[in-house]
């Protein structure tokens, strides 16, 4: 038995009757003598429910249950898994390995949160960008919606500006400054923003365009995961990333990362490793792709072999400072994992870049195994762990429920993404 007033978004929720799953989204306010709930079924389906104090006899709350077809959880387990990576790995980003062992070889490199920027458990750069980028995707639904045409890439440049201000760096063009994720002030801090990231934006006149250098640095790659969710997953992250980084490698591998994420999203039943060849096998072959293609290739080479990602080991894919690399080298720290907190702490203790790599296999392990793999103590000391919260809520529930038809419910989310 389950008390309607016990119901809470991200709560599995089964019904004995029929033996139906309903992951929670939404509970709105109470009814005289029930609730209504928006959830998504175990068949990956949209599903409002009204529920009356005779229903709760037969709900029950469900710890452990095998894996639902897209279940919302598996988009928050995605982006909390990324961000407590990013933070893991956050103190360490700019030391190199025998610096790390120093500091905290006694336990094998760094193990847990520990203070950066101030505070345990705070996100970096990487986080920020990710989390502008999924407004940017969320708008741009909107858009579609509302005027039946929508430029993308163009709505993502202007939420990555919005993100550019928030840094107190000027823009070059005309930025609008509404939605929430803009006033949420916490976001409004200097976490080592990766300098070409900065200066694409800074000098971008015109929204949609691509950046005009040869960069392939990570900081495209690393803020793409959100594109996962959404149709055209390659192609909506490798022009998201082309607005700061203009070298192919460094558009194309953030396509890659996107689209092995969207695999795995789509079928409950895909490996990891099954996710990675599909995706090569259908994007591997693209004119800028062989960079990317060839050093993930080798880390399934190594993986065949049975061989586990060690510091001296990731040292050979290199820094993880470029797109490929922090692709591979996140990747690699995935497949090996026996659990999220191993993946992560393997993808973080390295000579590089830490919180870029700790990111990436991050969201990878989040996506396969939920948000309850993510160890409790850092799940709890999350800096904004609330609003990534939002951020996933949002991006499971926008696409399926928002109509431009003036009802309330469209109109409230019209105002915290507005489509422009």
């Amino acid at each position: 038995m389950l008390e309607l007033e016990r119901i809470q978004p991200w709560m599995l929720l089964r019904d004995s009757r029929c033996n139906t799953l309903l992951r929670i989204l939404r509970v709105a306010p109470p009814l005289a003598g029930g609730i209504v709930v928006d959830g998504h079924d175990q068949l990956g389906n949209h599903a409002e429910i009204a529920l009356s104090r005779s229903d709760e006899t037969y709900l029950q709350a469900v710890g452990h249950a095998p894996r639902l077809r897209r279940d919302p959880a598996a988009v928050l387990g995605c982006l909390l898994g990324g961000a407590a990576g990013d933070a893991l790995g956050a103190p360490v980003e700019f030391l190199r390995w025998p610096e790390i062992e120093r500091q905290f070889g006694a336990r094998g490199g760094i193990v847990d949160f520990v203070p950066a920027y101030g505070r345990l458990g705070a996100i970096t750069d990487d986080t920020q960008m990710m989390l502008f980028t999924a407004e940017g995707l969320l708008r741009a639904w909107v858009c579609g919606v509302s005027h039946g045409v929508c430029h993308p890439p163009s709505i993502i440049h202007h939420a990555l500006l919005r993100w550019l201000l928030s840094q107190g760096e000027p823009a070059a063009t005309a930025v609008g400054r509404d939605g929430w994720l803009f006033g949420e002030r916490r976001l409004w801090s200097r976490r080592a923003p990766g300098n070409t990231c900065l200066s694409a934006l800074r000098t971008s006149r015109r929204l949609g365009e691509p950046a005009g250098n040869a960069s392939k640095g990570c900081g495209g790659v690393m803020r793409v995961a959100p594109c996962a969710f959404f149709p055209e997953a390659f192609d909506k992250a490798a022009e998201s990333a082309r607005l700061t980084h203009g070298h192919p490698t460094g558009y194309l591998a953030a396509g890659l990362f996107a689209d092995i994420l969207a695999r795995l999203w789509s079928d409950e039943n895909a490996s990891l490793l099954d996710a990675i060849r599909a995706s090569l096998a259908e994007h591997g072959g693209r004119p800028g792709m062989e960079e990317t293609r060839r050093l993930v290739e080798r880390v399934l080479a190594v993986h065949a072999e049975g061989v586990k990602p060690t510091p001296q080991g990731i040292e050979q894919l290199g820094g993880g400072w470029v797109a490929e690399e922090a692709l591979a080298i996140g990747l690699w720290c995935a497949l090996s994992a026996g659990s999220l907190e191993e993946g992560l702490i393997r993808a973080v203790n390295h000579s590089g870049d830490s919180d870029s790599t700790g990111l990436i296999a991050g969201h990878f392990l989040g996506l396969l195994h939920g948000p309850e793999a993510i160890p409790a103590r850092w799940r709890d000391g999350l800096e904004l762990r609330d609003v990534i919260e939002r951020i996933a809520l949002d991006i499971c529930l926008v696409p399926g429920s928002y109509r431009a038809d003036g009802s309330e419910a469209s109109g409230a989310i019209g105002e915290r993404y507005p489509g422009w």
